[in-house]
């Protein structure tokens, strides 16, 4: 319709289009984490690095399943065989994109059986959703180890944190404070003249953390926390620039003609973003804020001490990827 406009304008060079043109992050979540790890392999993966062609990886991680698959086959594996042919981008791109904000086995495989649903039989697809999930989480592991090794670390930290009976919180590179809100159940009852009323109530800060919850929530809500980070950067500096920007999680928006200011925009506050020091802040302000509590180690049965060094022991290990080289990626956001 835009184009027709135009055409019909009499004048299209001159002619002033408002549509918006979209610029996408490459699996954005599992950039952070290339970057955060400095982790070469990674930002190759997720286009962090330049190249002469976007890298896929959602079809990488199927193309390692799917090879894991033909071995088994070719071993005799039923559950293989039967997939023959059924392993696609498609099938594992939910999982690829969710398992960086915190999905679980259980997840992943509901996943992957709705996708898989109507090309295997009903009595074979648990079996068959249960053994694709395994080999993508495998296949992540060996592409993101890195990526592995922060989730670890960070749920690790929040878990000795609500142990202390404390709710995990940061602050971000912009000053924001972050509290993550979940804690245990109760039940309250209320009654009336009709009936009475138990409700569950998960909201109230007096209770104690979940621990489950802290520590599974803590990656994604982490990551989350940067990529708005970025987001905001981004806006502000449009903004400088006197360009219109609209952003939706890692959706970049602007005119057509201020599309190459927004895209160097975008490609210099992610490197000011990474350029700083941010796991190592966090270790710190976790160990300022929490190093004196106590806490209960379930696996002991007693309490020990969080010491000011429990943050950064086992401290994730960083790579050697050159951030500066997101400046010339061409398919970092595109």
């Amino acid at each position: 319709m835009e184009l027709t406009s135009a055409v019909r304008s009499g004048d299209p060079p001159s002619f002033i289009s408002h549509l918006p043109v979209h610029q996408d992050g490459s699996c954005n979540g599992l950039q952070h984490y290339a970057a955060l790890g400095r982790d070469w392999l990674g930002a190759k993966q997720v286009n962090l690095v330049p190249g002469d062609r976007p890298q896929d990886p959602y079809a990488g991680v199927a193309a390692m399943v799917e090879e894991q698959r033909a071995k088994d086959a070719a071993e005799g594996h039923e559950i293989a065989i039967n997939l023959e042919g059924k392993i696609s981008r498609k099938v594992v791109k939910q999982t690829v994109m969710t398992v960086v904000y915190g999905v679980t086995w259980v997840g992943g495989r509901l996943q992957i059986a709705k996708q898989l649903r109507g090309s295997i039989p009903d009595d074979q697809l648990w079996d068959c959703s249960a053994y694709v999930v395994g080999e993508v989480f495998r296949a992540l592991r060996q592409s993101f180890a890195k990526a592995r090794g922060i989730q670890d670390w960070l749920s690790a930290s929040a878990r000795k944190v609500s142990l202390a009976q404390r709710p995990m919180e940061w602050v971000t590179p912009l000053g924001l404070p972050v509290v993550q809100p979940y804690h245990k159940m109760y039940q309250k009852s209320v009654s009336t003249q009709l009936q009475g009323l138990n409700m569950r109530v998960a909201w109230n800060p007096s209770y104690p953390p979940d621990t489950r919850k802290q520590k599974n929530a803590m990656p994604p809500n982490f990551v989350h926390s940067l990529d708005s980070t970025h987001m905001m950067l981004t806006a502000l500096h449009a903004h400088r620039a006197g360009i219109s920007f609209v952003a939706v999680h890692d959706s970049y928006w602007t005119h057509a003609c201020f599309v190459d200011t927004m895209n160097r925009i975008c490609r210099e506050q992610f490197v000011t973003l990474h350029n700083e020091p941010i796991l190592s802040d966090l270790a710190q302000f976790l160990e300022h804020k929490f190093g004196d509590l106590t806490y209960r180690d379930n696996s002991l049965e007693k309490r020990k001490r969080i010491q000011k060094c429990i943050f950064r022991d086992p401290f994730p290990t960083i790579g050697d990827l050159d951030l500066n080289q997101v400046l010339d990626s061409t398919y970092f956001f595109s």
